[in-house]
């Protein structure tokens, strides 16, 4: 694996800091004129990519979270946000119907909750068509 100067260190150090590449060339004391395009060069050399991952793992290691503790965490947010309550009218009375918490955060809660344990291992191509049955097209065959 090729050693990185010290200059290299710097930028790797202020890109997983700011994730401005233009930003962290400058303050690693690059003077090229195009520090943009000398930032995305940087970017592309692998032993730059593998020096970020490696600074990345240790400090994920250092923050020392278990899985379990980010999978219940993700677990009761998607269970709370997706508890219904009952919704009430603008005098506070109760209206008999009911709707979700926060549905969106829910949802985004499942979808890291997969992501973490990999259920999202699909592309756009794997999806199938789903048929959706209701009570008013629902008949004895389909049942």
């Amino acid at each position: 694996m090729k050693q990185l100067t010290q200059q290299q260190k710097r930028f790797v150090t202020e890109y997983i800091r700011t994730l401005d590449g233009e930003f962290s060339a400058k303050k690693a004391g690059y003077k090229n004129k195009d520090l943009k395009g000398f930032s995305s060069e940087l970017l592309q050399k692998d032993y730059i990519i593998n020096e970020i991952k490696s600074q990345l793992q240790v400090q994920i290691e250092a923050l020392n979270v278990q899985k379990g503790y980010v999978i219940q965490k993700l677990l009761q947010i998607a269970e709370f946000s997706l508890e219904e309550e009952e919704i009430v009218d603008k005098d506070g009375n109760f209206t008999g119907k009911k709707k979700l918490r926060d549905s969106s955060a829910g949802l985004k809660a499942l979808e890291g909750l997969c992501k973490y344990l990999g259920f999202s291992n699909t592309t756009e191509n794997d999806y199938h068509e789903a048929k959706i049955i209701t009570i008013a097209n629902l008949d004895d065959e389909k049942i």
